[in-house]
């Protein structure tokens, strides 16, 4: 295995309101890097990965995430092999950490060439898990739309993204003990068979210790219903992503085909107009086994994709996103904290809790691209692998959900 990155500690500065960030040309407001131009408790700066063979046997999902005005930086690495998952999460204080190389505890991440190369590594032998992947994009990044969630009058998620799909290269090893025996796994990590997508997003969402519910606890959420699927092809990916309130207004949309390098219209961007999405669900549940999407090329065109799931990892199991019962990104653990967690996935605590966050799908895709008349031509259809993200809990009328307890038939 190549040399992890250790966390690195940068020097103390003769002022506490200066950092060394502050040598190069990146200030967005008259302060130091060392603080935010907002005050708001909930900044956030944020890396999301994952990575997958085209079985889904093997699923990763990695995060690292620095929370300024709290003062807190934290990392996870989440692997689900079959109903079994491992999750190594870390968390220190954020002071005095670099953060042109993010690290904290085992966990590390190198930008080789940004925008394009970045290595991931988790060196925690004695805790079972041994991580060394590099990504490499196969296409420009994609700014998304901003992503601005109010409830109420108050402004719950302010954020920026941008996302890219890519491939993986390196090695992957996860330990585990049954009935006192020990086992061992290692996948070689190879970008003909392991590809995943990422994302980069910051600005405000709820984060650390939760907040005094105040009003909302007499007006609670009524509904959230939320769909992200970046698919990679052979020659072009796709991102779609889409927030609707309870009764089926959409709050955000967007909806991109971007080609790879290599190709005859490389780093060409298409929209792909406002999607119609017809999630499938297992019945008794809400936790869906795939979907059917309408979109439309700028000419008119009609696109169908069909996605179906290969296994998932919901985020609140381990992984630290919102309704995680054990952890909350941003929260305060103390110094040096590090910990392994194992969750099983057929555990019915885990089962029923994944109905009530966002979870992250493994999943096959079939692009069919529609003949028109006139067009000469029959349809055509491309084959493709990604990530399926989709989350739904409480009212939203057009799946037929009308309360917290409605499931799928």
């Amino acid at each position: 295995m190549r040399q992890v990155l250790a966390a690195r500690r940068l020097a103390p500065c003769h002022h506490a309101g200066v950092h060394p960030l502050d040598e190069y040309p990146l200030h967005q407001a008259p302060l130091s890097m060392a603080y935010m131009a907002t005050s708001d408790r909930n900044a956030y700066d944020r890396y999301y990965f994952n990575a997958h063979d085209r079985s889904g046997d093997v699923w990763l999902v990695a995060g690292l995430g620095i929370y300024p005005n709290l003062g807190v930086i934290d990392a996870f690495v989440a692997i689900r092999h079959g109903d079994h998952q491992v999750t190594i999460r870390s968390s220190d204080a954020l002071d005095g950490h670099d953060r042109m190389a993010p690290a904290v505890g085992p966990i590390a991440l190198e930008v080789i060439e940004p925008l394009e190369q970045i290595r991931l590594t988790c060196d925690a032998p004695d805790l079972g898990v041994e991580v060394d992947i590099t990504w490499t994009g196969s296409c420009p990044v994609i700014d998304e739309e901003p992503h601005v969630w109010r409830s109420g009058p108050r402004i719950v998620l302010e954020a920026q993204r941008f996302a890219q799909l890519g491939s993986w290269e390196g090695r992957i090893s996860l330990s585990s003990q049954t009935d006192g025996a020990s086992s061992a796994t290692e996948w070689n990590v190879t970008p003909d068979l392991w590809l995943g997508s990422r994302d980069r997003s910051w600005g405000i969402r709820p984060i650390g210790e939760a907040e005094p519910p105040g009003r909302n606890a007499d007006e609670p959420l009524e509904g959230f219903w939320w769909t992200y699927v970046p698919m990679r092809f052979d020659d072009y990916s796709i991102i779609l992503i889409a927030q609707e309130s309870p009764d089926g207004h959409r709050t955000l949309n967007d909806a991109v085909r971007v080609w790879h390098r290599g190709t005859e219209r490389a780093e060409q961007l298409d929209q792909l107009g406002w999607p119609r999405y017809h999630i499938h669900y297992t019945p008794g549940t809400r936790v869906p086994t795939g979907a059917t999407i309408h979109l439309t090329e700028a000419d008119g065109t009609p696109l169908t994709l069909e996605v179906t799931s290969h296994g998932n990892m919901p985020l609140n199991a381990g992984a630290g996103y919102g309704g995680d019962p054990t952890w909350a990104h941003g929260a305060w653990r103390g110094r040096d904290w590090v910990e392994r967690v194992e969750t099983d996935h057929t555990d019915p605590d885990v089962v029923s809790m994944a109905t009530f966050g966002v979870i992250d799908h493994v999943g096959s895709a079939t692009l069919t691209r529609h003949a028109t008349e006139g067009s000469g031509s029959g349809d055509t259809t491309d084959q493709g692998w990604g990530m399926f993200e989709h989350a739904t809990f409480g009212r939203h009328s057009p799946s037929g959900f009308e309360d917290w307890a409605a499931v799928a038939d």
